[in-house]
């Protein structure tokens, strides 16, 4: 099913416009690694699907699982779901189980889609930081709705940022490598806007 969609999503994005890469080789090897990603609309988790080399498994918020329908294709496309309102420690087996074995974790630290500019949930940080796998943080810029990828002229890029490692169990330090990886999607933004 996820190679299905995903054969799906590259006509559904290279059918009406090129979605440029940006540092695609430090998302190529074989180790697993969060990649944590901008979140402005939807189109973002298409597009990070069809640029990235492995399948992603997609965190996302267990509300969306409650219809069976819905659930049962979100769990087909390689997502599981996460209590965002009362995380606990079961929310961190399946991500780190899979990032141990080689896999692609797919994170949106701001949470809610949203184009402000709020603080980062410390999820993705805590995650590679308990796995010991790498961070890559991601900047998706371009359409957000399919009448703006179909209608409008707005290019799309997405840019890799260096993978980076977390090694600390305090809590303080959590929420500076929070802060530096919110850091680097401003970085990613700037380099876009040259």
């Amino acid at each position: 099913m996820y190679r299905f969609a995903k054969g799906l999503a590259r006509v559904l994005f290279y059918g009406f416009k090129k979605v440029e890469v940006k540092n695609r080789h430090l998302v190529k090897g074989k180790e697993g690694y969060v990649i944590a990603c901008t979140h402005d609309g939807w189109l973002e988790i298409i597009a990070l699907g069809v640029t990235l080399p492995k399948s992603i498994h997609y965190m996302a918020k267990k509300e969306l699982f409650e219809n069976r329908v819905i659930g049962y294709f979100l769990k087909r496309l390689n997502a599981f779901p996460v209590n965002r309102d009362n995380p606990g420690p079961s929310s961190l087996k399946t991500p780190i189980k899979l990032l141990k074995s080689g896999e692609v974790v797919g994170i949106f630290p701001h949470g809610t889609r949203t184009a402000e500019d709020i603080s980062l949930k410390r999820g993705a940080v805590t995650i590679a930081n308990l796995a010991k796998a790498p961070i890559v943080p991601a900047y998706y810029d371009g359409p957000n709705t399919l009448k703006e990828l179909y209608f409008s002229r707005k290019k799309t890029t997405v840019i890799f940022g260096e993978p980076f490692y977390i090694k600390t169990s305090n809590k303080e330090e959590i929420a500076e490598y929070t802060d530096y990886l919110n850091e680097q999607f401003k970085q990613l933004k700037k380099v876009l806007e040259k």
